[in-house]
């Protein structure tokens, strides 16, 4: 049986040294977590069925972001605007296929920054998009890619299939790709630990994207009887515009969700997340060990949510819908409480964040905010609304703005226009899975008309009042 082994096969990468570090009192450290196409149906989110102890346990030492929102809803496009510190429409990536620096020439990633303050760079696993093309060498001192086969089981590790996107093998967690990234993540802490300069680790699991890989005891884990989607009423969908439903998309093939044993594929993505989060369990192991926590800021996220069954069929991403906008984001800094928080913050304000917390300036072209004042007062006002935009140009190629549908949520109400003229308004409080769409009714134009006014304002106009970054 082939294992999952990840030093012959990776793909190291020894940049250049990094900026000698300035003098100065010790700086935090940085351990950045991303796991690939997970919603927030974790047990600290309030998803019951879902078991997911270990990223519990980090939610009860971390803050916890309720409304924290990605800036694109597809892995490539919303990696490169967080790790660049930019929105799609300065990145002008809004699709998988484009790589990472096509428009953004020389523009300073996140771990670049930190590596040119001085900080050792250290990644494993899925952080940028996959392939070289969209890898960014100058970002690391060491870079294990994932490989090809890390999307693949081999045949000899498979014990069954579970409905069309669920791979269950007979693998222990070491051998399996994640669990290589976890390992290797905990020996680039234990290094790191021992050499005095600040690092900045990232660890970025493929799990749970599809298809769904996991060993045989997280699947047992999950009784597909146990699960249905929350497809909505079925007259909810006649006031929904076609372009917010993918699977009505006639210029590209989205796939609908299995409308046969569906109970199937919602276990089978619940097992991946079970999964995922025993190896995030692996890395805290070693924060406590190696006694990290009181100089470390972790961080855990997705690159952008997730359907399953929604609205009719919706599977995956590229909605606009809050299950494929929304993300979880817990971030756990020193010297910060835990406790959760609605204030909103986009994906994009990771970047300038992160500078702050480590008392660095960060580069005056990002288009985020740092939310560090969340993290000392959580129910603090904040920002007025977050943005997420998704293409419906097809095949996608060159980004065109016209062709970008757009959406806004300011905590209430998500308002969302669509390139041919379409609009949608749901009420979070008396409708928070967006059955109803109001965007027609008459009594709710004066609502229509003031998001309308939020979203053409633009980001900027969202920002909190100067005041309260004091």
């Amino acid at each position: 049986m082939r294992a999952y082994l990840l030093l012959p096969l990776a793909c190291l990468v020894f940049a250049g040294g990094a900026s000698a570090a300035p003098s100065g009192p010790a700086r935090l450290n940085v351990l950045h977590i991303i796991s690939d196409d997970l919603n927030a149906d974790l047990s600290s989110y309030g998803a019951v069925k879902v078991r997911t102890p270990n990223l519990d346990r980090l939610a009860a030492r971390a803050m916890q972001f309720n409304g924290a929102y990605c800036n694109y809803p597809v892995c490539n496009a919303s990696r490169t605007s967080f790790l660049s510190g930019r929105r799609p429409d300065t990145t002008r990536i809004v699709d998988n296929f484009t790589p990472t620096r096509t428009h953004l020439e020389d523009a300073v990633f996140l771990p670049e920054y930190f590596r040119r303050q001085g900080y050792r760079t250290l990644k494993v696993g899925k952080i940028y998009h996959e392939e070289p093309e969209w890898e960014d060498p100058r970002s690391w001192d060491v870079d294990i890619r994932q490989p090809v086969w890390a999307k693949r089981a081999s045949p000899d590790q498979v014990i069954r299939r579970q409905g069309p996107s669920g791979i269950v093998i007979r693998t222990p967690d070491e051998d399996t790709w994640d669990g290589q990234v976890a390992r290797r993540a905990v020996e680039f802490l234990e290094d790191s630990s021992r050499s005095g300069t600040p690092f900045f680790v990232a660890a970025g699991f493929r799990s749970p994207h599809l298809p769904y890989i996991a060993p045989e005891k997280y699947y047992a884990l999950y009784d597909p009887a146990g699960f249905a989607p929350r497809a909505g009423p079925p007259e909810h969908l006649a006031d929904i515009p076609a372009m917010a439903l993918t699977y009505l998309i006639k210029e590209r093939s989205f796939p609908r969700f299995p409308t046969e044993r569906p109970g199937d594929t919602i276990a089978a993505y619940y097992a991946a997340i079970s999964y995922m989060d025993a190896q995030v369990g692996v890395i805290l192991d070693a924060l406590d060990r190696l006694q990290l926590w009181d100089r470390t800021v972790v961080i855990f996220h997705s690159d952008h949510g997730y359907h399953l069954g929604e609205h009719g069929g919706l599977w995956a991403k590229m909605s606009l819908f809050e299950e494929s906008a929304r993300v979880p984001l817990l971030v756990a800094a020193p010297g910060r409480p835990a406790g959760s928080t609605r204030g909103l913050v986009e994906l994009v304000d990771l970047y300038p964040t992160l500078a702050d917390l480590c008392n660095l300036p960060a580069p005056g072209e990002l288009e985020g905010t740092s939310f560090r004042p969340l993290l000392e007062q959580p129910n603090r006002a904040w920002k007025q609304a977050v943005f997420t935009v998704v293409n419906r140009r097809f095949p996608p190629g060159e980004y065109d703005p016209a062709a970008v549908g757009r959406s806004v949520f300011d905590g209430r109400w998500r308002y969302t226009e669509w390139p041919d003229g379409s609009t949608e308004l749901y009420d979070h409080d008396s409708d928070p899975y967006e059955y109803a769409n109001l965007a027609r009714q008459p009594a709710r134009q004066q609502q229509v008309e003031h998001m309308r006014s939020v979203l053409h304002a633009g980001w900027q106009a969202a920002l909190p009042a100067r005041r309260e970054y004091k």
